[in-house]
């Protein structure tokens, strides 16, 4: 039962678009296989595709980042080549100069030389200070700072505003609430309701907020302050150029007294210092000159936003990353920033405290996870992060309208991550994963004081401040995909409270369902819920069994599952889903006894099965309908009985005669003459006009069709009298020799179980033993084809197989109550009892008359 389901994944987007409804009715489900012969993976066709996989050689995507830590190395070569420029300088300043011809210096060249030191010291040592208030300020600078050409056009503005600021009070309230979220980019208006918001105070600064004076808080922020040392960097590297080209130009270091040897040299090293000081001050305005081509001219940022896909919002992203990589060069080794990639830097500051770099890294790594370019890496290289994984489990916890985004994106990782089996189990054993999972699913029930009634459902909608459909379906695709692993099928069982919130999903109202334009993100949520009802449903062993049991013990599971499949005709793709978790949980005695037992179901089943009107396309809804009435009805007295209060034998009969529905129709009706018990004798023997086009089905068929038929008439056939059964021969125009000598063919040909068709040398056996008891003249007719030695190589070659009704993946389940052994060994007594009487004339004039036979 475990079918391909569709997976109607957002990308990106948090509102469903109405192309996600568009599936292909196969991708919902099917069925086959069956649930009555076991399921086994193909190793041959694993190892093939495992080889064709292998065998593709996937593009290399080159890492758009790698342009930005190149950039950064390139900078920092230059930035670091003119600080040690200048830290020579400024030894030979102090040293030499100040130190050997501080007496006997010119006063021009005294003052020009004390003004360098002072500019290019601060400018050399405080340049960390710099990156750093850059750094601190990365999501509040737009355009100061990094596009500081563009800034210029706009420099009468700021001395205006500096000087309105100056005369300003300090106000208590947050200052720009409309750039206290320029992080926050561009979003959909309709998804993300407080996008455009003021945040809420915290009990922490955001360190670009910091107003550094209690006066003029705007101009001393520290977004502000790095602007500040930027314009003032660039400033000194000027007056750094024009006091050192002035006194290289016009050399007038003073006059030197013709045999005055203390100041021979005083030329040569003051030539030497402004030298270096011009080169240290030029290389430094080279950096930035070329920082401003990248960035202004070349818009490199938004080249490398453009490639990574990260949209308006990313190019804070962007900048940050370069940010970083800089300093990284700039502080250690200019090789440092070439370590550093997009998805490292995105788990890194989804790591941190604050929620700004939180959001950063929770954008980037959605991005990159849902992005067909970077998907197989990124993925890859958070799978293998448990702290990672561990983060983003602990953020479906956040449910603060403030930190929505951050949760969506965290919950959207995730679902991809949940793609692979190997991921899966991580996740799933993460302390409490699947209880933060369940914080997706906003739907609850209130808390009701009396013990015999059962409190209403609440499910929460989308509203003014929190998108809560949204994370209803990424909640579900999480599970739907952790539940492909029956482990996890297990601890999602355990998880409390998490089953009845997904069986509160499956309720569809008559008007969702037949109404036209029913609202897509419903019909989606109930979709994706019955498809991890129905992969726990259907889940084997121990732990199958448990969550069939806790499933149908919900009281509203088989009731909401009946509204679907009465008032569904229009959601084929929900019906199907609804009768295939009806067939699962019919494994279990009690959970048959209480769908059997829940009004309507089995009508309604029916209705589907029987529909002829149901359009071609559809036909697979049928078949399940029908394959979960044979389910019900098998080993169930009291489901028998309630079929045939249905008065639908004659329905049954003529749906042999449809190639369509004839082989879950043969499964009802064997099963109903099995298990209905004697006091329905004489409803079961109505069934019997059912004979002469089973016998005609045996005769032609190959297969399952034969398998089914063939069980069907074993059953069918024992309510019918020496008279009948004769009556029936000779209506069908099939001699009873012709149908021993198929049953000792299907024998022969089946020479060990076969798994298409597990019982089909059972059934043979059933009929042959009848046919024996029923006339004697069939015991010879067996004996004389050589039965015996079929049943003594059938005794040789039996197995487990064959000993089960249906099948849970390879897992046997409901035995058969006769084993095989037993019924060979009553076949052989019967052919016993009546010694062989020479035949051959008879046997050559049968197959003289049929020759197919022979």
């Amino acid at each position: 039962m475990d079918h391909k389901a569709s997976s109607m994944e957002s990308e990106g987007s948090v509102h469903l678009q109405m192309s996600e409804l568009n599936v292909k009715l196969s991708d919902a489900g099917s069925i086959s296989p069956t649930i009555f012969e076991p399921r086994i993976s193909s190793i041959d066709a694993k190892t093939s595709s495992a080889t064709n996989a292998a065998g593709v050689i996937r593009p290399s995507v080159r890492a758009p980042e790698k342009k930005l830590t190149l950039f950064a190395l390139r900078l920092a070569v230059l930035e670091k080549a003119a600080s040690g420029i200048g830290t020579l300088g400024f030894i030979w300043a102090t040293v030499v100069l100040l130190g050997g011809f501080a007496i006997t210096l010119d006063r021009t060249d005294f003052w020009f030389i004390t003004v360098i030191l002072l500019i290019e010291g601060t400018r050399i040592f405080s340049r960390s200070h710099e990156l750093e208030w850059q750094h601190q300020a990365t999501w509040s600078i737009t355009n100061v700072g990094i596009n500081s050409f563009r800034a210029i056009k706009s420099s009468s503005n700021f001395i205006i505003k500096t000087v309105k600021a100056v005369c300003r009070p300090v106000v208590p309230s947050r200052m720009g609430s409309n750039q206290s979220r320029e992080i926050s980019g561009t979003r959909n208006q309709a998804s993300w309701k407080n996008w455009d918001k003021q945040r809420m105070p915290t009990r922490t600064w955001t360190s670009s907020e910091v107003p550094l004076l209690p006066y003029a808080p705007w101009v001393f922020i520290s977004r502000n302050v790095s602007k500040l040392l930027y314009w003032l960097q660039l400033a000194s590297a000027t007056a750094c150029v024009v006091l050192s080209l002035i006194k290289l130009v016009h050399r007038n270091y003073g006059n030197i007294e013709k045999g005055d040897s203390d100041k021979r040299n005083r030329k040569s090293a003051l030539i030497i210092f402004y030298s270096l000081a011009l080169a240290e001050a030029l290389l430094f305005l080279l950096e930035k000159a070329y920082w401003e081509w990248k960035v202004s001219v070349s818009r490199l940022l938004d080249s490398v936003n453009k490639e990574c896909e990260l949209g308006e919002s990313g190019l804070i992203s962007i900048r940050r990353f370069f940010y970083d990589a800089y300093s990284k060069c700039v502080n250690g080794s200019v090789f440092d920033g070439l370590k550093m990639d997009m998805v490292s830097f995105a788990m890194e500051l989804l790591d941190s405290n604050s929620s700004d770099e939180q959001l950063i890294g929770a954008r980037i790594l959605r991005k990159f996870s849902t992005s067909p370019r970077f998907s197989e890496d990124t993925l890859q290289k958070i799978g293998i992060n448990l702290s990672v994984m561990e983060r983003l489990v602990e953020m479906l916890n956040w449910k603060d309208s403030e930190e929505e985004e951050i949760r969506y994106s965290a919950a959207e990782i995730l679902s991809k991550l949940a793609g692979k089996r190997q991921n899966s189990l991580r996740i799933a054993g993460i302390p409490g994963a699947l209880e933060s999972i369940s914080s997706l699913l906003h739907a609850s029930r209130s808390q009701s004081g009396a013990s015999d009634e059962i409190s209403e459902k609440r499910i929460m909608f989308d509203n003014e401040n929190y998108g809560s459909w949204s994370f209803n379906h990424l909640g579900l695709q999480i599970l739907k995909k952790l539940a492909r692993d029956h482990d996890i099928c297990g601890k999602i069982g355990h998880t409390r409270g998490l089953l009845p919130k997904i069986i509160d999903f499956i309720h569809a109202e008559e008007r969702l369902l037949r109404h036209p334009t029913a609202t897509p993100s419903q019909i989606v949520t109930v979709k994706r819920s019955l498809q991890v009802l129905k992969m726990l449903a259907s889940t084997s062993g121990d732990a199958g069994k448990q969550l069939r049991k806790e499933i149908s013990e919900i009281v509203f599971t088989i009731s909401y599952i009946r509204d679907i499949l009465r008032h569904g005709e229009k959601q084929p793709e929900l019906q199907i889903l609804g009768i295939e978790i009806l067939t699962s949980l019919a494994i279990e005695e009690d959970a048959t006894e209480r769908i059997g037992g829940t009004g309507g179901v089995l009508k309604v089943l029916f209705d589907i099965f029987l529909n002829d009107g149901m359009p071609e396309n559809q036909s697979h809804v049928r078949k399940a309908a029908g394959e979960a009435l044979a389910m019900l009805a098998l080993e169930s007295k009291t489901t028998c009985q309630r079929i045939l209060k249905l008065r639908l034998n004659g329905n049954l009969i003529r749906a042999l005669e449809v190639p369509l529905l004839r082989v879950n129709a043969a499964r009802i009706l064997r099963n109903l003459c099995a298990y209905s018990g004697g006091d329905s004798f004489q409803q079961l023997k109505g069934l019997t006009a059912a004979a002469p086009t089973i016998l005609e089905v045996i005769m032609k068929e190959e297969n399952k069709m034969q398998e089914v038929m063939i069980g069907a008439a074993s059953c069918i056939f024992k309510f019918m009298s020496s008279q009948d059964s004769g009556t029936m021969f000779r209506k069908a125009g099939i001699r009873e020799f012709d149908l021993a000598h198929r049953l000792l063919l299907i024998l022969k040909k089946y020479e060990y179980p076969s798994i298409k068709v597990p019982s089909i040398r059972r059934y043979a056996i059933e009929l042959a033993i009848w046919m024996m008891r029923e006339n004697n003249t069939n015991v010879r007719t067996f004996q004389t084809l050589g039965l015996e030695k079929e049943l003594e190589s059938v005794m040789e070659t039996t197995s487990e197989l064959e000993s089960f009704n249906i099948f849970s993946g390879t897992v046997g389940l409901c035995r058969h109550r006769l084993e095989m052994h037993t019924l060979v060994e009553t076949a052989m007594r019967l052919m016993e009892e009546d010694p062989c009487v020479p035949m051959s004339e008879d046997i050559a004039n049968n197959n003289s008359a049929n020759p197919k036979l022979s």
